[in-house]
């Protein structure tokens, strides 16, 4: 819940991708129209299972399209944790927003309590099966006990997590949590690292942009 319509005109005015890098833009509701302007690829932050109807505070695909947002995040932690998303309301979710033409990036990952209880690859396993396998979808593996926390899994730990991902649904995989760039190369240069769902890092358009450099093929 950062950046405003203006905010988000100034950042979307200074950012340029590097070329060979999809970079997507996530910003409020509100601020969907102002980056569109720049012609950014843009996603919402979420995105609701019914077309319409009774549900304040949602949005739904068909609105998303019309306004020319190009897809949605599901499912991110900070929505499973504050606002009681489950797996089964990300699996509604996600198969209406693909049906509708939407892209998709579907969150997954476990919380500190449950890696340090070696249940990490059971709830990966859990909140993965839930998911179609689409030409459209993307999964980010977000630890939660790195988001927000300055904590960062190794690589190690990120190629491990993704591996078994891709193991259980062939579709591309990006690793968020604290995400920097003094780490994003290093954690993106692991073979089963597709890219970055970035977070607080993407807040200055300079530390963003450098985080996409790192993902430059070139």
């Amino acid at each position: 819940m950062y950046k405003g319509p203006a905010e988000t005109r100034a950042f979307c005015a200074a950012f340029e991708p590097p070329a060979g890098v999809e970079a997507v833009l996530c910003p409020p509701f509100v601020s969907l129209a102002a980056a569109l302007e720049n012609s950014h690829t843009v996603f919402a932050q979420n995105v609701h299972w019914a077309d319409e109807g009774a549900f304040t505070g949602e949005v739904s695909a068909p609105m998303l399209l019309e306004l020319g947002v190009d897809g949605a995040i599901v499912g991110h932690s900070e929505r499973r944790q504050y606002f009681g998303e489950t797996d089964e309301t990300v699996r509604l979710r996600v198969e209406h927003a693909l049906e509708a033409g939407l892209r998709v990036i579907a969150c997954v990952g476990e919380l500190e309590h449950e890696r340090e209880g070696g249940e990490a690859d059971d709830v990966l396993r859990r909140q993965v099966s839930v998911l179609p396998r689409h030409e459209r979808l993307v999964v980010a593996y977000e630890p939660v006990w790195a988001i927000g926390t300055g904590k960062t899994a190794t690589p190690e730990q990120a190629q491990e997590a993704h591996a078994l991902i891709k193991s259980l649904l062939d579709v591309p995989v990006l690793y968020g949590g604290s995400v920097k760039p003094e780490n994003a190369a290093e954690l993106m240069g692991q073979r089963d690292v597709d890219g970055a769902l970035v977070g607080g890092a993407s807040l200055d358009v300079e530390s963003f942009t450098a985080i996409c450099r790192a993902a430059s093929p070139s």
